[in-house]
């Protein structure tokens, strides 16, 4: 019953849109597939973790796009959805955790105020303080964007999918989130070509049930990793974007997204409170 309830949450969401996109994040019609079901995985994007546009198939723009069973790995970047519907339309036949993994590359052009905005709305105030100080009115920033999901056929069983995939800049969960109960941990760590990276600041959002999006801002420490709880059910995404200046004359800026997102529904007793997970009297 609590894997319909989220199916039905994923699907109305889906058919809201809201404006001002930041990240790009996957989104399967459900997290919990059955042996044999084919899994339709949209790519979106958005602000606060709310949608503003979907990207099919055609237009995914993508370099690497691959399924991650355990130890098996699939290509499926020629598995399009001949309708072009969504993203993906592809056959899940290995019970267990399955890892979808997309890399984007992209480039665009932006207004001195609208780039500024993006900027703060990730946390990036410094980089921000310095683009105002320039008198530049446009920039042109190249775009690396990573993006991953976990989703469940049958059985939460599985290994492999807490280790890192070689990404330029990528989120990589230590615990898995279908074995898990309300109150439970999850370790998250960012890695920056390969090596950890401090201070970057990472926003964990979950959607719940009823349609509220809660964000927390989180600061990766020594060892790049974050740490928060799972206290509601629902669709969680983590994220997290590095920018620096760009060493092409081609660009002024050069930016490194990731986003994960997973779904949770709880295995036990909901709690009486949530203000053991930080949430004061918030309901």
């Amino acid at each position: 019953m609590k894997h319909k309830r989220i199916l039905l949450f994923v699907l109305l969401w889906l058919c809201g849109f809201t404006a001002g996109a930041q990240d790009f994040f996957l989104l399967p019609r459900t997290f919990f597939v059955h042996k044999g079901d084919k899994l339709n995985l949209h790519l979106l994007s958005g602000s606060e973790f709310k949608t503003d546009n979907e990207f099919k198939s055609a237009t995914a723009k993508a370099t690497k796009f691959m399924l991650y069973e355990g130890s098996k790995k699939t290509d499926v970047s020629k598995s399009g959805n001949p309708t072009d519907s969504v993203l993906l339309s592809y056959p899940m036949q290995n019970p267990g955790l399955a890892l979808f993994e997309l890399q984007r590359e992209d480039e665009t052009e932006s207004e001195r105020n609208k780039f500024l905005r993006n900027l703060e709305s990730e946390g990036l105030d410094k980089m921000a303080e310095d683009a105002k100080a320039s008198s530049q009115q446009y920039f042109v920033e190249r775009f690396h964007r990573y993006t991953k999901t976990l989703v469940i056929v049958d059985k939460a069983s599985g290994k492999d999918f807490d280790k890192p995939l070689g990404q330029d800049y990528e989120i990589v969960i230590q615990q898995n989130p279908y074995k898990a109960a309300y109150g439970d941990d999850v370790t998250a760590q960012v890695l920056f070509k390969g090596k950890p990276l401090k201070d970057a600041v990472v926003i964990q959002y979950v959607r719940t049930i009823n349609g509220t999006v809660i964000p927390q801002k989180l600061l990766t420490d020594g060892s790049g990793l974050v740490f928060f709880k799972l206290s509601r059910e629902g669709v969680y995404m983590i994220s997290t974007t590095h920018v620096e200046p760009s060493q092409d004359k081609k660009a002024d800026y050069e930016s490194w997204s990731a986003t994960f997102t997973f779904a949770f529904a709880n295995t036990d007793d909901e709690p009486n409170t949530y203000r053991e997970f930080g949430f004061g009297n918030k309901h």
